[in-house]
């Protein structure tokens, strides 16, 4: 089992940044990979970025390279995601996720992100 709580979300005008933290617990270990997905309204869930405990490896979904960034610090057990440059269309409920390769098993309950125009 992993836990996951998600932190760090809000209102923020179109340019801004926010940086989101996910605090892992459990068999962290295990389920090597940690991503973020994100739920617009009426939309279904979408992949945004992962990374892994174990090295640099990093992907990202086309809409967010370059403006998003996902890090991690394996001593806090805790993942990041720095979004600068945030557009209204990047407004949705941001999910933090732990699995094994990229099956997403374990979720976090997700945190709101608003960006005004």
């Amino acid at each position: 089992q992993v836990q996951l709580v998600e932190s760090g979300g809000g209102l923020v005008q179109a340019g801004g940044s926010l940086r989101l933290s996910c605090a892992a617990s459990g068999r962290t270990l295990s389920n090597n990979y940690m991503g973020w997905f994100r739920q617009a309204p009426g939309k279904e869930r979408e992949f945004v970025a992962f990374t892994r405990w174990s090295d640099d490896i990093t992907s990202y979904a086309d809409s967010v390279k370059g403006r998003f960034t996902i890090s991690r610090d394996n001593a806090k057990n805790t993942v990041y995601l720095q979004m600068n440059s945030l557009k209204p269309e990047d407004t949705a409920v941001y999910y933090c996720a732990a699995g094994v390769g990229t099956t997403f098993k374990y979720w976090g309950q997700g945190t709101q992100v608003t960006v005004s125009s």
